[in-house]
């Protein structure tokens, strides 16, 4: 299935959008009001800024900042927080080439068409590219910070499994009550590589109610 790759269309307001985060004081809620009165962003250009951010991991679905925006806006972890915003956002880019954020113009154009199914004259697949290299402005692909995978709470799936575990039978939980013993199981979850709180919610609301109840 084609590709859906985020883009803006005035790609270079990304620029103007990540100076304006980085010195305004870091709101509850990424909202069109933060962004016109705030950002100072007004129009279509304005209205495509917190949905592109949603999209690159740095605003929840709720519209909070999450850990990647906060990240951003020291200097010092900047660099690395964008190069994981790309990543998130372009993971589709990634998937075809890891370093697909190396390549020539030329190369990533050619890559974009490939993954999005677009006509390769289309204005589309060009202000992906823009947009694209816009964000690279600011990233450190280099830095320790970015080489890592993904955050502690968004690691990548290792396996086809979400989730693999070996928990004991009732039978065994029974014969260890009886003999007196107290026996446990470990559970290893790979969490997908996402940045909405939402999604880790929902993940251990399951896994409570229906691997840690003590029913049946």
């Amino acid at each position: 299935m084609p590709a859906n790759l985020p883009y803006l269309a005035s790609p270079n307001s990304i620029k103007t959008a990540l100076e304006k985060i980085r010195n305004a004081a870091t709101p509850d809620r990424v909202t069109g009001d933060f962004v016109n009165t705030v950002l100072q962003m007004k129009g279509g250009t304005g209205a495509q800024i917190s949905p592109f951010l949603k999209k690159i991991g740095f605003v929840a679905s709720d519209g909070a900042p999450t850990e990647l925006y906060k990240r951003f806006r020291n200097p010092a972890a900047g660099g690395a927080a964008i190069a994981e915003a790309i990543r998130i956002g372009y993971k589709d880019l990634a998937q075809s080439n890891e370093y697909f954020y190396m390549l020539d113009d030329k190369g990533l154009l050619a890559l974009i068409v490939q993954v999005t199914g677009a006509e390769a004259n289309g204005a589309v697949p060009k202000l992906i590219q823009s947009t694209l290299k816009a964000l690279k402005l600011y990233a450190d692909f280099n830095s320790k910070e970015a080489a890592m995978e993904v955050p502690q709470m968004a690691r990548k799936l290792e396996s086809e499994d979400d989730a693999t575990w070996a928990p004991a039978t009732k039978q065994s939980r029974a014969e260890s009550e009886n003999l007196g013993l107290n026996l446990s199981y470990t559970i290893n979850l790979n969490l997908p590589a996402t940045s909405d709180q939402a999604v880790f919610n929902a993940i251990f609301r399951s896994l409570k109610e229906h691997l840690l109840s003590n029913n049946g």
